[in-house]
């Protein structure tokens, strides 16, 4: 065999990792997110068109901001003029659970400044859970870093198709807003299949239930922060129980 042949695997030992396998494996694991994110990204580059924006603001805030829910807020906040400190304040607030999300996304896997400045800046709640669930245990950088790029491929083109096509598209797109809380649900049930954990979706649902009644204005943020704390203290006893075991 030459210099320049492709090494082959030997008999039950797995075939090498590469660029393009975790490419093709990325391409897969976005597959179902891709259904919910580009029909989304139209929704954006519509909304953008017919609030009297150019067309190209659409895959501007897709591909700059790419915050998602805040980028639907932030078409208004643009249209009115609103000062800087008050976008910057609504964005914090959009978005403070990436804070909680920091705690458990594997940065660590990725190589480089570059690369971990990218997965910093498109940790999304897709990115965010495909890649902490059991099966993402072993994948690498690499294909952490392609699943974060095609899912804002994903939406950067689905809002550029939208606001390109927008004079077609009434402005209200009745459910499409639900795709992604479909999405979500999809997630959920696979996460539970993979790891049959009871006692995880009922505290996320009383942490949920509660931040409702507590504080239904701030429900998301509440939740989560109830919900890491539900978290930390079943750890503490798990491993005080195997401790004393």
């Amino acid at each position: 065999m030459s210099s320049t042949s492709a090494p082959t695997a030997i008999s039950g030992t797995p075939a090498p990792v590469t660029p393009r396998s975790d490419l093709r494996a990325a391409l897969a694991d976005t597959s179902s997110v891709g259904l919910a994110l580009f029909p989304l990204g139209l929704a954006l580059g519509v909304l953008v068109v017919h609030s009297q924006l150019a067309w190209w603001w659409a895959p501007v805030f897709a591909g700059v901001v790419y915050a998602g829910s805040l980028e639907f807020l932030l078409i208004g906040l643009v249209t009115a003029a609103t000062p800087l400190a008050q976008v910057a304040l609504a964005a914090f607030l959009v978005n403070f659970r990436h804070v909680f999300y920091a705690l458990s996304f594997p940065l660590h896997r990725i190589r480089g400044r570059w690369g971990k400045g990218y997965a910093t800046f498109a940790l999304t709640d897709e990115a965010y859970a495909l890649t902490t669930g059991p099966a993402a245990q072993r994948w690498s950088g690499r294909r952490i870093l392609w699943l974060q790029v095609l899912c804002q491929g994903y939406w950067v083109a689905g809002a550029t198709v939208g606001a390109a096509g927008a004079a077609l598209v009434p402005v209200q797109l009745e459910g499409l807003d639900f795709a992604l809380t479909a999405l979500f649900v999809v997630l959920a049930v696979d996460g539970y299949r993979a790891d049959r954990d009871i006692p995880v979706p009922v505290l996320a649902l009383l942490c949920a239930l509660i931040a409702r009644v507590l504080l239904p204005g701030q429900m998301l943020p509440v939740a989560l922060g109830l919900f890491l704390s539900a978290l930390l203290v079943r750890r503490a006893l798990t491993e005080k129980e195997t401790a004393d075991a």
